[in-house]
């Protein structure tokens, strides 16, 4: 007999299903590989003002698209989620096949925008998904009690050269820019950028690999297991924690200065 759990069942009753892309573009100057950072508008409720990576909560209407495609169902509503909150956010558009440039994905990001699902876009454009091109990398779900748990799976994207525009959505987020991990990792450093736990570990992480190619095979030798960070005692001080085993190089930081949301 199963025993009652009244705090994972709050967690489940109020997890929402999320998706998010690590965007790369090649370096014009030669370096490591830049990634897309969104920097949050303050006054919204989860990570107001910090430096994420593009993304979002997965639909009702993204669930009904990956069922028509068929397959995992969790992995490929994330994937939609992922399209769709990418071209909402950026105009940038991944994880499709079709003829794509910069005016035709302004004029679809215009048209999502106005209808808010990703599935008559697709069709008004001639454009199919290629799941395949968002590479899983992660699953972040924080198991305890917070004001907002998002289930979320990490997935890798390539731009290649880059040479697009982006364009902020003004109502979610405040600023664009493009940045190696090391990079981003320092602009935290210096307080020019604040980023929260999991986008730390995850730009830790990344910091490995100066391409987009060498992330991917990182991804294929760990497991996707579900990352639910842990309190741990260390000399008497309470750190944040995450499993050992999953590929990142740093596996927490004290709570006093870790940044949860």
């Amino acid at each position: 007999m199963e025993t009652y759990d009244p705090e994972q069942e709050y967690v489940l009753a109020n997890t929402v299903p999320a998706a998010t892309v690590v965007i790369y573009r090649r370096n014009a100057a030669g370096g490591p590989a830049q990634l897309l950072m969104v920097e949050r508008n303050a006054s919204l409720a989860f990570a107001g003002g910090a430096t994420v990576f593009p993304g979002g909560k997965i639909d009702p209407a993204d669930c009904e698209l990956a069922a028509k495609l068929g397959g995992d169902l969790d992995l490929g509503a994330a994937r939609v989620a992922a399209v769709r909150e990418t071209l909402e956010e950026t105009g940038l558009v991944v994880g499709i096949e079709g003829t794509v440039d910069g005016m035709i994905a302004a004029q679809a990001r215009q048209m999502l925008l106005e209808t808010g699902d990703l599935a008559p876009v697709l069709d008004a454009f001639g454009w199919t998904l290629a799941p395949d091109r968002l590479v899983p990398f992660a699953r972040w779900w924080p198991r305890h009690r917070t004001e907002r748990i998002f289930d979320t799976h990490f997935f890798l994207a390539d731009l290649g050269t880059g040479a697009v525009d982006i364009e902020v959505d003004a109502t979610e987020n405040r600023h664009l820019f493009w940045a190696s991990a090391a990079e981003a990792l320092e602009l935290a450093e210096h307080g020019k950028i604040r980023v929260i736990f999991p986008t730390r570990r995850n730009l830790e992480r990344l910091a490995l690999f100066d391409t987009y190619e060498a992330a991917c095979a990182n991804a294929e030798v760990f497991p996707i297991d579900v990352i639910s960070p842990y309190v741990e005692i260390r000399n008497g001080e309470r750190w944040l924690m995450i499993p050992d085993g999953l590929g990142y190089p740093v596996l927490g930081e004290p709570i006093a200065t870790a940044r949860r949301g």
